[in-house]
């Protein structure tokens, strides 16, 4: 049962999406050491859902689909938000600082926090992967572990490849023009998590 888990909890991670996206714009324009701070945010946003999973207020959500509607408004207007960081970084010449790292840090932890696929995905697939071999407490918080440790090996695997791109644009002519195309794959993530995160009526 643990090794099914495991393994769909790698394909699902491995499925291009907003964090994948983010992350790879984050680390080519930004460097890997912010990129990777981004990565510990995403982690625990990505906690965060699976706690409020474990406690049921998810059944809380799906009873009341307004909230799951506003959870999704918030998380397109929160990538959008994140394009245009991007995009702006365009003009700039970016200094990697502590404080480029805090933001990013923040940036991570909101866009999951406000994913309410995060919180779908917990509340429908774990159930399925419950043996009861242990107590059901217990046993969820495993298995939401073993979740986010897959999630955050994947998304720094991309934030350190991604990294290496930072040196190039750095010095390359074209640095400006690269900045803004990899900010419209933000905002083209954004749209995508708009329609993907739909809530049937």
């Amino acid at each position: 049962m643990l090794w099914s888990f495991l393994m769909t909890s790698i394909i699902i991670e491995l499925t291009p999406g907003p964090n994948m996206t983010w992350l790879a714009v984050l680390g080519a324009s930004r460097g890997r050491q912010t990129a990777l701070a981004a990565v510990l945010g995403i982690a625990i946003g990505l906690s965060v859902a699976a706690a409020v999973a474990g406690f049921g207020l998810t059944a809380v959500l799906l009873q009341w689909p307004i909230l799951l509607q506003l959870l999704r408004w918030a998380g397109t207007f929160y990538l959008f938000y994140l394009a245009w960081d991007a995009w702006r970084d365009g003009d700039e010449d970016l200094a990697y600082t502590n404080a480029t790292r805090g933001v990013a840090f923040r940036q991570g932890l909101y866009s999951n926090m406000l994913n309410p696929k995060a919180y779908l995905f917990y509340a429908a697939m774990l159930p399925q992967f419950i043996s009861r071999s242990m107590p059901l407490a217990a046993e969820v918080a495993m298995l939401s572990a073993i979740y986010v440790a897959v999630a955050t090996t994947i998304h720094a695997s991309i934030a350190i490849l991604s990294g290496t791109m930072a040196t190039f644009l750095e010095t390359s002519p074209h640095a400006q023009t690269i900045r803004r195309g990899l900010a419209l794959l933000i905002a083209a993530a954004a749209i995508w998590f708009f329609f993907s995160t739909k809530v049937p009526s």
